[in-house]
């Protein structure tokens, strides 16, 4: 089934999977701004709402919008680029790792207010230290962390963990509930570097050297691959999610979790509209705290960003699209209506009134909201360094052969160090 391509209002543009769109003229000064976009929940549509007062405002600019799956803002959107033929704007997880095509906005946008409103996550963005360009308005702040079926939990009469509980606290919560309920599955946790990258940091991990290097294998590391293959080897997690596939493709487990075949389920702050919408009254459920260890009790940082390319033949429009949607009414409409948490400074100091937010969704994103301050500084370096997706995607495939028995652990974990020294060569 072909993807829907929808005519924007603004300035967002769309990005074909797999095929350049040829530019629509409608005149001598028609400028069409295509926008590859996937949603989590109804993020394209809300887009579209905003767009539709920003071509109302800007006679000659019309967006065109593709909803995409993700895997296609991962796989497919990184070979448009290199070949030329992507889109004018793309909302991006990948943050540094394109930051080579991203247009800079900075002759084009006020920098005095982007920089009070989004000073914080430009670094992530940017190509180098020394790089002082503004490349792209993040749009959702997300946090990782874990998942509840609390209805479970009461069936089972097994109290919910504090949130001082560690990793093996939780597993041995989660496997009494399935045992106790019936249900297929303890635990799952998203099979991405990203998601497995804060239980390791919480376990210790520090994943740079001492000079800031990159490093991603240690001792801390190690021990909690070797936790997490062993509980994928006794039930405990949903073998599946990570055990299914390979190479780099992520795969989630938000369908056990909506089915009610699942206790504990590590994913993000991203799945909290998915979730309202498709759970509604079926059973109880809650965001809880990240487990802890020696090195804390963090989840990873993280989110997505709309960013214009240098390829573009319509830098200012392109430029006047995003500048619209970072503008502070506009922004809060998008958090609110997308009940996520937000990056932009004016609007996260004060209370979001989340649009039509359940009470689980209401205490969902206060909690996710309330990790952020706990983040781990590893984390935060980790997401916005500029190598991290070479280092997600190593640890994807050796953890995942670790998993289904091509490698044991040890060995994954001296080929991991040997790819991130080859990846690192590459860059150099």
């Amino acid at each position: 089934m072909k993807p829907t391509i929808s005519k924007m209002k603004g300035a967002l543009a769309l990005g074909a999977l797999a095929v350049s769109f040829g530019t629509v003229s409608t005149g001598a000064s028609a400028q069409e701004v295509r926008f590859m976009c996937s949603s989590d929940g109804n993020e394209c549509d809300t887009y579209r709402e905003i767009l539709d007062k920003f071509e109302a405002a800007n006679d000659g600019i019309t967006v065109l919008i593709e909803d995409v799956p993700y895997k296609a803002i991962l796989e497919n959107l990184p070979i448009q680029l290199a070949a030329g033929t992507g889109p004018d704007i793309a909302k991006v997880t990948d943050l540094g790792g394109l930051s080579q095509y991203y247009l800079d906005l900075s002759p084009y946008v006020d920098g005095a207010y982007w920089d009070a409103n989004f000073g914080a996550t430009q670094p992530w963005y940017r190509k180098s230290a020394d790089d002082a360009g503004i490349y792209g308005m993040h749009s959702q702040l997300t946090v990782t962390g874990p998942f509840v079926n609390l209805t479970l939990f009461e069936q089972a009469g097994v109290e919910v963990p504090g949130n001082d509980a560690d990793w093996d606290t939780w597993a041995a919560a989660a496997n009494k509930v399935a045992k106790a309920t019936g249900v297929t599955y303890p635990m799952a946790m998203d099979r991405s570097g990203h998601r497995i990258a804060g239980p390791a940091i919480s376990y210790g991990a520090k994943l740079f050297d001492d000079n800031g290097d990159a490093m991603l294998v240690d001792d801390a590391f190690t021990a909690y691959v070797e936790k997490f293959v062993g509980w994928h080897n006794d039930g405990t997690m949903a073998r599946d999610v990570w055990g299914g596939s390979g190479g780099s493709s992520y795969q989630d487990a938000k369908a056990e979790f909506i089915s009610g075949d699942l206790v504990y389920y590590f994913s993000g702050s991203w799945q909290i509209q998915k979730m309202s919408e498709s759970i509604g009254d079926d059973f109880d459920w809650k965001v809880v705290g990240s487990p802890c260890g020696t090195g804390g009790c963090t989840g990873m940082p993280g989110g997505a960003g709309v960013v214009g390319f240098e390829q573009t033949e319509h830098p200012e429009a392109v430029a006047k699209v995003i500048d619209f949607l970072a503008q502070q009414d506009n922004y809060n409409h998008l958090t609110a209506k997308t009940l996520n948490i937000p990056a932009h400074a004016g609007v996260a100091s004060a209370p979001v009134d989340y649009i039509d937010a359940t009470p689980a969704a209401s205490q969902a994103l206060n909690a996710f909201a309330a990790q952020v301050a706990g983040i781990s500084p590893i984390a935060i370096k980790y997401q916005g360094y500029k190598h991290n997706r070479a280092m997600f995607n190593i640890t994807l495939q050796r953890v995942s052969q670790a998993i289904v028995g091509e490698l044991t652990v040890e060995e994954a974990m001296e080929r991991a160090k040997s790819d991130l020294a080859e990846a690192m060569a590459a860059t150099e």
